[in-house]
């Protein structure tokens, strides 16, 4: 069966683990590995506009030895004419993976359903499962380790980076603790799943509405815009509503003392976060968005590799003899 990587516990621990050390070496050696040489093509489809996953997915292809093919919904028949499984089945038969940055989390698993090539969620919805790779990379370069580490997500509870921070953190064994208003916490379902694996790695998750419980000690602080592509209509009421969730040099005071900053950008300055945390000496934002090139490399790589040593389905009868 082909492996996707559509939501972050797609991965186990071990997994997640091999494809950050992966990381590593990829980026202490950036042209090292080629393993789309030929160059073989990946599709990168974009439904929403992007800075840091258009650049990082086409530069990251090209190292890889691969040439990227970027599609927009506007340039394609995707999300009009044709449906995401019969795009996936065209594509298939041309190029070595398909990255999509969207929007329905159902469109990519309707893509990824039945497709012989690995499927990456770029974004969606409800997950950013790429970009907690590149923060997962980013915490252990600066705190060692991840397992035991306790972060802290303040803001908007439903985002897609809080859920995807409630799975990847649980999946590496990381204590994490979500702080926003009731009506914006994250869905239960992911809460439930997020409580379910941290059982299996020694992890934790908590979810308050107190910004100062959830940052207390913390040895990560996490934000993200509130107002996030397609809710610019909400904009006025998502700022009244997180008013008391902005993360400052006061917030900042209750986290550990060697504590560090992270903001996967781009970043509404003054409002979720003041200039002087995002550009003080606790802020890691900047090695954080350079980690999006080597993390999805590196998970290109295994999942070609991992797909690779999966064996052929059988697609014929069997022989029979009379």
């Amino acid at each position: 069966m082909t492996r996707h990587f559509l939501r972050d516990d797609d991965l186990s621990r071990a997994e997640q683990s091999a494809i950050l050390d992966l990381a590593a070496q990829m980026k202490a050696d950036r042209w090292g590995s080629k393993p789309l040489a030929g160059p073989q093509s990946v599709a990168v489809i974009f439904d929403k506009s992007s800075t840091r996953t258009r650049v990082s997915f086409h530069v990251g292809i090209s190292d890889l030895g691969g040439s990227p093919l970027v599609i927009t919904t506007a340039n394609s028949q995707l999300g009009g004419k044709e449906t995401p499984s019969d795009t996936a089945r065209v594509l298939e038969r041309m190029v070595s993976a398909i990255v999509w940055r969207t929007y329905a989390q159902s469109g990519l698993e309707e893509m990824a359903a039945g497709t012989r090539v690995p499927v990456v969620n770029a974004l969606s919805d409800d997950f950013h499962p790429c970009q907690l790779l590149a923060d997962l990379l980013t915490i252990r370069e600066h705190r060692g380790t991840l397992a035991g580490q306790t972060v802290a997500f303040v803001g908007d509870g439903a985002s897609n980076m809080a859920q995807s921070y409630l799975l990847a953190g649980a999946t590496a064994g990381m204590h994490v603790r979500v702080a926003a208003p009731e009506s914006f916490a994250p869905a239960a379902r992911v809460v439930t799943d997020a409580e379910d694996r941290a059982a299996l790695t020694g992890g934790s998750v908590l979810v308050v509405t107190d910004p100062v419980a959830a940052v207390a000690g913390a040895d990560v602080v996490v934000t993200d815009t509130w107002v996030s592509m397609g809710k610019e209509d909400e904009k006025q009421a998502r700022l009244d509503t997180f008013a008391g969730y902005r993360v400052d040099d006061e917030l900042m005071a209750h986290a550990a003392d060697d504590a560090v900053f992270m903001h996967c950008l781009p970043a509404d300055r003054g409002y979720e976060v003041t200039a002087e945390v995002i550009d003080g000496p606790r802020s890691i934002i900047w090695d954080e968005a350079e980690n999006r090139l080597h993390a999805q490399k590196a998970l290109l790589a295994w999942l070609l590799a991992a797909n690779a040593a999966e064996p052929a389905e059988a697609t014929a009868e069997p022989a029979t003899t009379n």
